[in-house]
């Protein structure tokens, strides 16, 4: 496992970080989960995504119960706040409130005294953003919190919270967690561009854009069962991409990968890996050999010309707009 500085932060993390956005609590056993996140410990795997209301709070706990017993200095836990985890109107967001009722909750699941890395899970257009700042803040002054993100902010929004923390003294912002794959490459036009300038990392999920990217899903047949495509939590993610031209174009890329010696889920997270910009790239699993072949992207390097054979077999379906980002923050707290 190679390893890379989290923007320009003196953090460094695993090229790949093992997340549980689904696949803990919803789709797979307790046993099976734990036994995914030791097989990313035993691949070099030292970065852990998260979140609070990833399967209902449930996430959280069972990776906490996986990494008891591991050293905590030789390991990074990503976790994030802002959507709903109870009924209460205070219960999503990024007031102030919600920051530091949602921090000690996640804290205690995990089983650990700080996280290293806080993120806003989206953009709050009902918090000002310096409120939100000042609460992320105190976190940090309080060891609860090492380093601060945001997750699919746009440009724009990032450089409203860069501006304030220098003006206030705060913690600067040191990574964004966007969605990117060869298929949805939105980031590239704005934010990618701003954040090498500012020196905020990408962590990205979706590497393999829901599973979409290993080929799974073929043109013209229904979605393979237990997959993302059929888990009510993940379909509207993937449904995106599930169009036969898609789906197609993915399948021409199976003799790129061969000739490459890689899966086509490896050739997937490789290729967001090759961007300078990006630290980490996280990758899910149901299955520990799931995660041991994913791992060993770590390291590739993909040439000018694969690259561009790359682009030239999705070429019209890739997804670049750039107000994509901002779609993915709702306009309201979600009730």
């Amino acid at each position: 496992m190679e390893f890379r500085h989290l923007g320009r932060s003196g953090l460094m993390v695993s090229e790949i970080s093992y997340g549980n956005w689904l696949t803990h609590g919803s789709q797979v056993e307790e046993e099976a989960a734990i036994a995914c996140v030791h097989a990313a410990l035993d691949e070099g795997i030292t970065s852990f995504d998260t979140a609070d209301v990833y399967a209902g709070t449930k996430a959280e706990e069972v990776l906490g119960k996986a990494l008891k017993g591991v050293r905590r200095e030789s390991i990074e836990i990503f976790t994030k706040v802002y959507w709903p985890t109870g009924p209460g109107p205070n219960d999503r967001g990024l007031s102030r409130k919600h920051i530091f009722e949602s921090i000690h909750g996640s804290l205690r699941r995990l089983q650990t005294d700080y996280v290293d890395l806080y993120q806003a899970h989206r953009f709050d257009y009902e918090t000002p953003l310096e409120e939100t700042l000042r609460a992320f803040d105190d976190l940090v002054r309080q060891g609860k919190v090492l380093y601060v993100g945001v997750s699919e902010w746009t440009a724009d929004q990032i450089a409203q919270a860069l501006k304030i923390a220098d003006e206030m003294g705060f913690d600067r912002i040191v990574s964004n967690q966007p969605q990117y794959s060869m298929l949805w490459r939105v980031i590239e036009g704005e934010v990618v561009p701003f954040c090498e300038k500012e020196g905020i990392g990408q962590v990205v999920f979706s590497p393999i854009a829901q599973g979409v990217l290993t080929g799974k899903y073929l043109p013209g047949r229904p979605p393979p069962p237990a997959s993302r495509a059929t888990d009510p939590n993940g379909s509207g993610f993937v449904s995106r991409f599930l169009r036969d031209d898609v789906l197609t174009r993915v399948q021409e890329l199976k003799p790129i990968a061969s000739d490459l010696g890689l899966t086509m889920a490896q050739l997937a997270v490789a290729w967001v890996l090759q961007n300078p910009n990006v630290s980490s790239a996280i990758v899910g699993a149901s299955r520990p050999e799931q995660i041991r072949d994913n791992a060993k992207a770590s390291g590739v390097r993909l040439d000018a010309e694969v690259m561009r054979k790359i682009d030239e077999v999705l070429g019209p379906v890739v997804e670049r707009d750039p107000a994509k980002t901002k779609s993915m923050s709702p306009p309201s707290r979600p009730r």
